[in-house]
């Protein structure tokens, strides 16, 4: 087969159409050019199946592939209307007896760009905002949550996030703690909408090699040189991550409540629950639980401060015994316990943990904190209830908080002063302004300097540039605190690395290969060149003002005399490129692509 039937095949295995590029022409002068210059045949057809391929690329590039659209519909079974009615219902209720009236509704691109940040942790691509555009069904954002959540970026990226909640950020013991192992056990249960309390089970009652049994790497993550497994500091973190209460304080002496919002909690029954870590052991085997039955010692000591002798502690849970299934391992039963239908904090805990990843403020904050439940429903409640009567299911629990009233309000009120705005947020009324997390920062600059979706499908050097690419950005720009929905202002470093860093200079960049070249190159009519950076880093079309300065700027180039001599021609070009380069740069730098609004 000759070179140019060769190139047409690859062409064709990439999707674009033959018309785009003239093989047999372009095969023709490379020959004619490489045996002028001596070169073998074998040689030429290297070079010229290199350069085509590359040229392959930046086609490919600039011509994003269809996105895959979501169901035109959702199945009977998918729809939730009457779980979001009852979430309305309160929060109306809510509003009404606060005396408030709720912000506006936000524009669907604005709810997209929040749902994309949230369970991908990047902006949408150009491509999908585009595909979005273009369907128009008044269930758009029902069934584009629905897709979302299908996409592998979900399950990956909530992994990430769920396994800081269960095992915070520190790194653990060297070889015995893999987060790695961890978050690909989680994104395997995400992926199958895995119910939450078998998922809670399985992690708190974890046998085996960590390296196999990714779920063994939350017990594993207590392990301290020389001591072997902490039961003390298991037992808080997962009274914190399950129960969302913290009990921390327990561990040394009682806790007396400070105010209404907290419990007091005393020492035995915090060394109560630790007793039930207490047979765990690391062996060479795995996670493993001491028996009995094998005369292996099982008694969980503690050994007060100053003291010769250390005294047993029996397992115990601090209310509720009733509900503990005497079956299985120590760890077997807490788990039985915390993941218990009647639990009430169990639910509310991940309710509100969910709430907090979707809108990056937690319903009652400290997400980790919460009060006990009392008769009187809450929100927490009602989302608790219909995420227990559906299965525990942490996808329906999104769909609901996404099709809920709060998640489609706008962030700003105008004409309110500040007091009336601080009160609205405090109730809901208004959707939180929250600034965009380290990795969702780089993973937005990455996805916004690319007009095609960067995910499992991206080829092999888009995906090993994002990994790369981020984890130099969270070097520099830096990671978040054990506390993942801590509010901290923008440093001056962070600010200088968006605007003056190497991956600021790489993302506007008007070279083919990029998102700014592409959009400049592809795009047509000045007008569309602006709409489509504001849509690929913003998720907005420009404002009239801001498209109209852009616009006059690049129609100044356009409008140039083309007659001129070639070195002005060069000049003119760069001209044009520069306005586009400046204006990727300017949204890189905008409040509106380093917050969540």
């Amino acid at each position: 087969m000759c070179c140019a039937g060769i190139l047409q095949q690859s062409i064709h295995s990439f999707g674009i159409q033959y018309h785009t590029v003239r093989f047999e022409h372009i095969c023709r002068v490379f020959y004619s050019f490489g045996m002028g210059t001596g070169m073998k045949p074998s040689a030429i057809v290297l070079v010229a199946a290199s350069l085509i391929l590359l040229l392959v690329l930046v086609i490919r590039a600039g011509h994003p592939s269809p996105v895959e659209y979501p169901p035109s519909s959702l199945a009977p079974e998918d729809n939730i209307d009457e779980s979001v009615a009852r979430v309305n219902e309160w929060l109306r209720n809510e509003w009404a007896q606060e005396a408030i009236a709720p912000a506006a509704p936000a524009d669907d691109l604005t709810v997209l760009r929040r749902m994309s940040l949230a369970l991908h942790g990047t902006v949408p691509s150009l491509e999908e905002v585009l595909a979005f555009q273009s369907d128009s069904a008044e269930d758009r954002i029902a069934r584009w949550a629905q897709k979302m959540m299908r996409d592998k970026r979900f399950a990956d990226y909530f992994s990430v996030r769920l396994s800081r909640v269960l095992t915070g950020v520190e790194q653990g013991q060297f070889i015995l703690f893999r987060r790695d192992m961890l978050q690909t056990w989680l994104a395997r249960q995400l992926e199958a909408d895995r119910p939450w309390d078998e998922t809670a089970r399985d992690l708190i009652a974890a046998e085996g090699l960590w390296t196999s049994n990714g779920a063994s790497n939350y017990i594993t993550a207590g392990f301290i040189d020389g001591e072997g497994i902490d039961a003390n500091k298991l037992a808080g973190r997962t009274f914190r991550a399950f129960m969302g209460q913290r009990i921390d304080c327990a561990q040394c002496h009682d806790f007396e409540a400070m105010d209404l919002h907290q419990e007091s909690w005393q020492q035995s029954q915090f060394r109560g629950l630790a007793a039930y870590f207490g047979q765990a052991r690391v062996t060479p085997a795995g996670v493993l639980d001491l028996q009995k039955e094998k005369g292996e010692a099982v008694e969980f000591i503690v050994t007060e401060p100053g003291a010769e002798e250390g005294f047993v502690v029996n397992p115990q849970v601090p209310f509720q015994p009733d509900w503990v299934t005497q079956k299985g391992s120590r760890r077997a039963q807490l788990a039985s316990w915390v993941t218990h239908s009647e639990n009430r904090r169990f639910e509310r805990a991940i309710a509100n943990r969910i709430w907090g990843l979707m809108y990056g403020r937690a319903w009652f904050d400290p997400v980790d904190d919460l009060p006990a439940p009392s008769d009187e429903e809450d929100l927490l409640d009602v989302l608790g209830q219909e995420f227990r009567e559906h299965d525990c299911s942490l996808q329906f629990l999104i769909r609901l908080i996404v099709e809920s009233d709060a998640f489609r309000m706008q962030s700003r009120v105008p004409g309110v002063d500040v007091a009336t705005y601080d009160h609205m947020s405090e109730h809901w009324a208004v959707f939180p302004l929250v600034r965009l997390r380290p990795e969702q920062m780089i993973g937005s600059m990455l996805q916004a300097g690319n007009t095609r979706t960067i995910d499992q499908n991206s080829n092999l050097f888009a995906r090993i540039g994002r990994v790369t690419n981020e984890s130099d950005f969270l070097r520099e720009y830096g990671d978040a605190t054990d506390d993942e929905l801590l509010q901290q202002s923008g440093t001056i470093p962070q600010a200088l690395l968006r605007m003056n860093g190497q991956f600021t200079r790489d993302f506007t960049r008007t070279e083919m290969l990029v998102a700014a070249g592409q959009i400049m190159s592809f795009s047509g009519e000045d007008r569309k060149v602006v709409q489509n950076c504001f849509l690929a880093c913003l998720t907005r079309m420009p404002d009239a003002e801001e498209e109209a300065f852009f616009v006059n700027a690049l129609s100044a180039v356009d409008q140039t005399d083309q007659k001129t001599a070639p070195r002005k021609k060069m000049r003119e070009r760069r001209s044009r490129a520069e306005i586009v380069r400046d204006l990727f740069w300017d949204l890189f730098n905008s409040e509106g692509f380093s917050w969540n609004h």
